[in-house]
């Protein structure tokens, strides 16, 4: 029998309360402070696939070897935090308060919102897809997360906009009953990059930082990426807390960047490695984040102690065109996919194509998102490193142009240059890319010869000189035994990646 809409509701209600039911026995308090903790797993800080651990170590059954294991401590991980559960009690509470006092404010009543209880369907969901979407993905790297430093280009896009905008910052609206984050004790602000109200801000910055975030991301994962989302820069204020989550899809590969911050002590980020393993991890203004926001769980469960916290988000969906080596046995993987696709009579290639590659067929999220998207997926346009070379010169080492640039080049050289002007052939592009960066990418050998004869180094790094050189992105664009690639070693040419 189908269940009405008020019963599925009721019984999304049970299900969190049963998730927050805990032993409200007073124990030691520990502080919240996850640089003072050991390695942990699921459900210890917060409740992320169910109720949260209670099995504290001082407990009888953890002292005494002899003493029995009561059955609901059983398979339960070790409570090194303290009460955790006390403060997801209060967390939840405050944010059904919180709601059911907004609606009376605002429509003189609360049963639109069950007093409270679109709080509780928001967590519902929450540990819904933290153990929906880590089992159904495809994982592009051995642990989900990398720290590193945020590429030059970057740091100075976003700190110049960050300077001249953070006091035009607007409070965040979030949807009625959303639990991630504790607006109702602290409120999140963002310095929105679209708005072209404020200086520098607009579509051509957005694209910029994509683009000058892209190759890191790319060079981690292997894959070819084309941008899904870009949020402006958040600000979060003191207290403020977020509960682990996986991000919604298409964000799947993405970059977290601290931009600036005025904080007491670190505010570390919780992120769960593909085992299952927590990881607390700090970053300071001009650290980057890569992880994997479809599958590494994340959050930040432990108050910030501070005025502020400025982050910058950047998030990439894979096209599904791999930028790795493509391998025998790659290729025998997907001929058996085919033949179960026809074999299953679910139309061969095609079935294959209309499920986003990230998501593993025959898992849990595959049955959810065909409900989402019964048209199927739209792949994008695939178009390695997606370049659109933006000057003239950069044009024309694109299409193989010689004779265009054998006389710009000639020109500049005969003319004379002031001191510290660069020559032509060395100046960059706004993602960092010189001429020969372009003619290696497209493969154009005549061109790359050229350039080298006036003088181009073999050897320069895109993105001010912390990203890739020409020979590293011939092999990316054209493969190993390309006449470019083959020529750039013939000079000792060094094939070296982003830095991450």
């Amino acid at each position: 029998m189908m269940k009405s809409n008020k019963q599925k509701l009721l019984s999304v209600i049970y299900l969190v309360g049963a998730a927050l039911a805990a032993d409200s026995s007073e124990i030691l308090l520990l502080e919240d402070d996850a640089s003072s903790t050991s390695s942990y797993g699921i459900d210890v800080s917060m409740p992320i696939f169910k109720r949260i651990s209670t099995n504290y170590p001082w407990l009888p059954h953890n002292t005494n070897i002899t003493a029995p294991t009561p059955l609901q401590y059983k398979n339960m991980p070790i409570q090194p935090l303290g009460n955790r559960q006390e403060f997801y009690n209060n967390h939840l509470s405050n944010c059904r308060q919180h709601y059911k006092s907004s609606l009376v404010m605002e429509k003189g009543h609360a049963s639109t919102n069950i007093q409270g209880g679109n709080c509780d369907i928001y967590e519902y969901d929450r540990l819904l897809m933290n153990q929906r979407q880590p089992m159904s993905m495809q994982n592009y790297t051995k642990t989900g997360f990398l720290k590193t430093r945020a590429p030059d280009d970057v740091m100075e896009l976003a700190t110049k906009f960050w300077e001249e905008n953070h006091l035009n910052m607007v409070r965040e609206n979030w949807p009625i009953g959303n639990s991630y984050i504790n607006v109702w004790d602290s409120p999140t602000y963002m310095v929105p990059i679209e708005n072209t109200k404020l200086r520098g801000g607009g579509s051509p910055l957005k694209k910029k930082l994509w683009g000058a975030a892209r190759e890191a991301v790319e060079d981690w994962t292997g894959e070819d990426l084309t941008p899904s989302s870009i949020y402006g820069i958040r600000v979060y204020k003191e207290n403020a807390v977020m509960l682990p989550h996986v991000d919604r899809l298409p964000l799947v590969a993405s970059a977290m960047i601290n931009i600036a911050q005025d904080v007491d002590d670190d505010w570390p980020l919780e992120i769960y490695d593909h085992d299952g393993m927590a990881h607390n991890i700090t970053l300071h203004p001009g650290d980057m984040l890569l992880f994997e926001s479809h599958s590494a769980i994340h959050g930040r469960p432990f108050p910030l102690k501070g005025r502020f916290y400025a982050m910058l988000f950047i998030h990439f969906e894979p096209t599904g065109h791999s930028l790795q080596h493509t391998n025998i046995e790659q290729v025998i993987n997907v001929e058996k996919q085919y033949k179960r696709s026809v074999h299953a009579k679910q139309g061969g290639q095609s079935a294959t194509a209309a499920l986003p590659p990230y998501i593993i067929r025959e898992s849990p999220e595959e049955i959810h998102w065909r409900q989402l998207h019964p048209e199927g997926w739209n792949q994008p346009d695939f178009n390695p490193l997606k370049r659109s070379p933006s000057s003239k010169l950069h044009q024309a080492a694109a299409s193989g142009d010689v004779k265009t640039i054998e006389r710009v080049l000639s020109k500049d050289a005969r003319r004379e240059k002031t001191p510290g002007q660069a020559r032509m052939i060395d100046k960059r592009d706004e993602e960092g890319w010189q001429i020969i960066h372009e003619a290696s990418a497209s493969g154009h050998k005549e061109v790359v010869e050229l350039l080298v004869d006036h003088g181009a180094d073999v050897n320069i790094r895109t993105h001010g000189g912390h990203g890739a050189t020409p020979l590293y992105i011939a092999e990316k664009n054209n493969g190993g035994f390309h006449p470019v690639v083959r020529y750039l070693k013939s000079l000792g040419a060094l094939s070296l990646g982003p830095e991450l």
